[in-house]
């Protein structure tokens, strides 16, 4: 039986789209070509994740172009698209399945749509249930795994690297920070208010990291290993860190003024950075993993941020990041670090 060239597309071929914005743009261009009138398309699919609910993929007819949006809790799904297709012309749109959070597609005419056009898009709507079922799965894992492993690792997941002994080397800038006296607080602190605490830390950390690029690579109890990896130059690298470091501090300084007026204490922290080498492998047993940060730039920056506490200083960095930065640094001279065989140049952020 001959099909119409979108439908025998989406039999043949849809299955092995990489992505749903690929999938939105080559089933557009797909439709254009079979002469419906399309001004652009939206794809929502809904995710697992502690604050996004759905992301919406956006494609213009016009440019031929996809743009992403994300959806936050109290958003009726797929709103970003009905918002945008509304932009650009009549609108028609189908949840494809019946249970909840199903993927919604959605298209905008650039006339009003006849019924000939809309017969059309639900019968495309009706072969496109089996692709979109499998993109929706791969976007429920790739959601999952982002949330529990961060960006870089969970990609190396998905790509297979799955076997142990594996890891790429990264050049960047890395922070290390944690908060300091932790095993006292939490000790005379209820476990609700002290989990509430480190919920509120490590926003302001992984908040600050993600503003200049950087990435959040592990949690470990109340300490945060993050990067700033190069994609200019190593100055762009070590200048985003320094940024994100001024701005963990600051947003410290406002959640103590919080914590003082609630009666609560504040929560001092040490942050160090470096810039280096390292490894981030796939390391662990045979049949449990996990992708660790390990090398002499992560054994560097988490014994300077040690040191944090014994000079009186909350944001400490070495002479590799001084050396490569635009943003001038206050010197505290050469230290000796545990473990580390040459004295470290150390410098500080200038007081606020």
């Amino acid at each position: 039986m001959d099909l119409p060239a979108p439908l025998a597309w989406l039999i043949d071929e849809a299955g092995a789209s990489p992505s749903p914005e690929r999938f939105l743009a080559d089933l557009g261009r797909q439709l254009l070509a079979a002469g419906l009138p399309l001004g652009g398309g939206a794809l929502t699919l809904a995710v697992p994740h502690p604050i996004i609910t759905e992301r919406t993929w956006l494609w213009r007819a016009e440019t031929d172009t996809v743009i992403e949006a994300l959806g936050f809790a109290g958003a009726s799904l797929g709103q970003a698209g009905r918002d945008w297709l509304v932009e650009l012309g009549p609108t028609w749109e189908e949840a494809i399945g019946k249970a909840p959070g199903s993927p919604m597609l959605g298209w905008a005419g650039t006339g009003v749509f006849d019924p000939s056009v809309t017969d059309s898009l639900r019968q495309v709507a009706r072969f496109a249930a089996a692709p979109l079922a499998n993109l929706a799965a791969r976007a429920t894992l790739s959601a999952l795994l982002e949330a529990y492993l961060g960006r870089r690792s969970a990609a190396r997941v998905q790509a297979g690297a799955l076997h142990r002994g594996t890891g790429e080397t990264i050049r960047a800038a890395l922070l290390c920070a944690d908060l300091r006296d932790f095993t006292a607080l939490s000790e005379a602190t209820e476990p609700a208010v002290m989990i509430a605490a480190l919920d509120a830390w490590f926003d302001r950390v992984a908040g600050a990291v993600h503003a200049f690029g950087g990435e959040v690579l592990k949690f470990m109890g109340d300490g945060v290993l993050a990067i700033f990896p190069i994609t200019g130059t190593p100055a762009d690298a070590c200048d985003a860190a320094l940024r994100a470091a001024t701005a963990i501090r600051a947003g410290m300084a406002h959640l103590d003024a919080i914590r003082q007026a609630q009666g609560l204490p504040p929560l001092p922290f040490g942050a160090a950075l470096h810039f280096g080498d390292m490894l981030w492998g796939n390391i662990g047993a045979a049949d449990r993993l996990d992708f660790t940060a390990i090398g002499p730039a992560v054994n560097l920056v988490s014994r300077l941020e040690g040191l944090c506490k014994q000079l009186g200083r909350n944001v400490l960095v070495s002479g590799a990041v001084a050396a490569e930065a635009s943003m001038a640094l206050i010197p505290l001279g050469e230290h000796e670090l545990r473990g580390i065989l040459e004295p470290c140049a150390v410098f500080t952020l200038a007081d606020a």
